[in-house]
């Protein structure tokens, strides 16, 4: 019999309900681990985030790249916290990650999970199954630009998006492998040439270069304003979609939205190279709101986690993870966003059982 792989989690929890559905994932992960027995895991607890920027001044530690970089993966919570500037955060914590590691391709899975209800009125649950790519490094999240004239009635800021064929060219092959990958071999490339007439005319330019490399996946362009009415009039057109950093930053929470909650919504912020240690994160943010009421949603850090095992190498144990999760939202077991009345620890606690269930009726 093999040695079971054995892998090192850096977990960041950070900010808001992230420390509450973190720690929810890796009580759920541990033990898929112990049941299955084809894999050990070992999460490390690092403690950058709010707190540590007030303590130090930055919101991560001098060597971060070199401290991920001894990791298999990153699993990640929410940053952001209502005294402190959103840009100072992100820029501060997850930015300084993304960029650097070259976790250029960000991705989103979005469905109707079981037991759920799509806020899309008069759709089925199979209409929406989507992929959606983000370009993850570069575009209008770049960081150039800069500020004049500070306080002056002529005040000037610049937001400067950058385009590089690199860019965009790997971003491309990556969602064409996507959704080649799919049943319905279908991408929709979503931009704004209209408007945007340099950087997104390249953009334009260099999917049409790609396509030809993938006679066998069918693909359209959109415009991203379109986008969103054809997400809403017409959800089962779509399949995989990519677009660029700010487009798919904004399409991407409304596709969750559509599908029912923004709190199962799961993203991978990944290396294809896999030169770098990727990182997995919910979509939904710190949500202070809800903080330390005990009733956050972790299903989409759940999922996070099994995008995150399957691509360690573990796709028996993610998909194991996902039938559980489908299994206890199928029961009526979520939490107030899903319309339910459970708590995080409920769920969590149904989860694990879940898994326990599986797995002996597996035996």
């Amino acid at each position: 019999m093999s040695t079971p792989h054995h892998y090192r989690i850096a977990s960041i929890p950070a900010d808001g309900i992230g420390i509450e559905v973190v720690s929810a994932a890796i009580e759920v992960v541990e033990k898929l681990s112990k049941v299955l027995g084809v894999f050990t895991i070992e999460f490390t607890h690092i403690p950058w985030g709010t707190e540590y920027y007030k303590q130090n001044g930055r919101y991560v530690s001098a060597d971060v790249l070199d401290t991920l970089r001894g990791y298999d993966a990153s699993l990640f919570g929410s940053v952001g916290a209502p005294d402190v500037p959103d840009h100072i955060s992100l820029w501060g914590l997850l930015l300084a990650i993304r960029g650097p590691l070259q976790l250029y391709a960000n991705v989103r899975p979005v469905r109707v999970f079981p037991g759920t209800t799509p806020y899309l009125r008069g759709a089925e649950a199979k209409d929406i199954d989507w992929l959606l790519v983000r370009e993850n490094s570069e575009g209008e999240y770049a960081g150039h630009g800069g500020t004049s004239h500070i306080d002056q009635p002529w005040e000037t800021a610049t937001e400067v998006a950058i385009f590089t064929r690199v860019g965009i060219e790997r971003i491309m092959r990556f969602a064409f492998e996507a959704a080649q990958r799919r049943p319905r071999k279908l991408l929709t490339v979503v931009t704004k040439s209209n408007s945007m007439r340099n950087g997104l005319v390249l953009w334009d330019k260099i999917a049409a270069e790609v396509s030809k490399d993938f006679p066998d996946v069918k693909w359209d362009k959109m415009l991203v304003d379109a986008m969103t009415i054809r997400m809403v009039t017409n959800p089962k057109s779509l399949d995989t979609i990519v677009g660029t950093n700010l487009h798919m930053d904004i399409l991407s929470d409304l596709a969750a939205a559509l599908a029912g909650s923004i709190g199962i919504a799961p993203s991978s912020n990944l290396d294809p190279t896999r030169k770098n240690p990727s990182l997995f994160e919910p979509v939904h943010g710190s949500a202070f709101d809800i903080t330390g009421k005990g009733i956050a949603n972790p299903i989409a850090t759940f999922w996070s986690a099994a995008e995150m095992l399957d691509w360690l190498g573990e796709p028996g144990a993610a998909k194991y993870l996902i039938t559980a999760l489908e299994n206890v939202c199928a029961a009526g077991i979520t939490t107030p966003d899903l319309g339910g009345n459970s708590t995080t620890k409920g769920v969590t606690d149904a989860v694990i059982k879940e898994i326990e269930k599986l797995h002996a009726a597996a035996a």
